[in-house]
């Protein structure tokens, strides 16, 4: 069965924006396969960002999401809340960071929007190949042996 992936690009103020094309982006994204909607938003980590993506995932039946936006660092544990909350398992999530590695490192527009849309592809490519996880947890032990005082210890 082929994915239904939802790509949200974030245009982060002009943060993005002020040199990605964002639009366009979004565009060009329409046209990747198993793409089901592609959209820009001024802040997708925002409340209604959050809620744009957790609509279209119950409207649109959406089985992975992209977010193109800053370092997943920042805002990876947002969207996975966002997919949880819309009922689809927070692994099948996929991030671009077209802040740090385009917006951020490019002055020259055309060449930064080229290079976000070569990593969103290659993001919508990957999320096709993710599996639902489940989380686990496992009882520890407080207590510790170090052996050696160097790098093995």
């Amino acid at each position: 069965m082929a994915s239904r992936t939802g790509v949200y690009v974030c245009r982060c103020g002009s943060n993005i924006a002020g040199v990605v094309d964002c639009p366009a982006l979004a565009e060009r994204a329409r046209s990747l396969p198993g793409v089901a909607v592609a959209r820009d938003c001024d802040y997708m980590c925002s409340d209604a960002g959050q809620s744009l993506i957790k609509s279209d995932i119950e409207s649109l039946g959406l089985d992975r999401v992209v977010v193109a936006a800053c370092s997943p660092r920042m805002h990876e544990h947002t969207f996975r809340a966002a997919l949880e909350e819309a009922g689809l398992n927070p692994y099948l999530l996929e991030m671009a960071n077209i802040r740090e590695q385009c917006s951020w490192v490019h002055d020259e527009g055309d060449a930064a929007t080229r290079k976000a849309a070569s990593l969103v592809a290659g993001a919508v490519a990957r999320v096709a190949l993710h599996r639902e996880l489940e989380r686990r947890e496992f009882p520890v032990t407080g207590a510790v042996l170090v052996l050696g005082a160097g790098i093995a210890g």
